[in-house]
């Protein structure tokens, strides 16, 4: 069952090369990536503006909502179907989004924006990785490991009075 989840953090939009990658591995200068469209691979260095989906947000009239909640808002809203095309009309864009996210900032989210995101849920519909349900599980117990060894160094206190 793993399989079928999907690791956002593993998913990444390089700039200026379309399409997504999965990481497939950490190089010297950089990730080795596996293209989604097409599998093929090739490095992406440090010197590429390398994103990863876990890591975008939109921007809201309050605050910024991660794209993992609007790409399960696109699924709940599609009833699991495909998106929007991203050729369609910028108007039919727009009053969709709306439907999925009406807390949108109209001032600095741009059609663009709307493509690229209805393009990236198409994309990852296409490959069956839309279910993010596992991890949102696995999260609590890897900060349980990571918070103990750190909670002895948050403390000089605790620390020295245990040498």
């Amino acid at each position: 069952m793993e399989e079928n989840t999907t690791d956002l953090g593993k998913i990444l939009s390089i700039s200026g090369k379309p399409g997504l990658y999965k990481m497939v591995a950490q190089a010297k200068n950089g990730v080795v990536v596996e293209s989604l469209v097409d599998g093929k691979r090739f490095q992406a260095f440090t010197s590429d503006k390398v994103s990863s989906l876990e890591e975008i947000s939109v921007f809201t009239d309050t605050d910024d909502k991660p794209l993992r909640e609007i790409l399960q808002s696109i699924r709940e809203k599609t009833g699991n179907g495909q998106a929007p095309d991203a050729k369609a009309d910028n108007q039919k864009m727009k009053e969709f989004f709306e439907t999925i996210m009406p807390d949108y900032d109209r001032d600095r989210v741009y059609v663009s924006h709307m493509k690229k995101i209805y393009a990236w849920y198409n994309l990852l519909h296409e490959k069956n990785m839309l279910d993010f349900t596992e991890k949102a599980e696995e999260k609590p117990e890897a900060s349980d490991s990571e918070e103990k060894p750190s909670e002895k160094a948050a403390d000089p206190e605790k620390q020295a009075s245990e040498e």
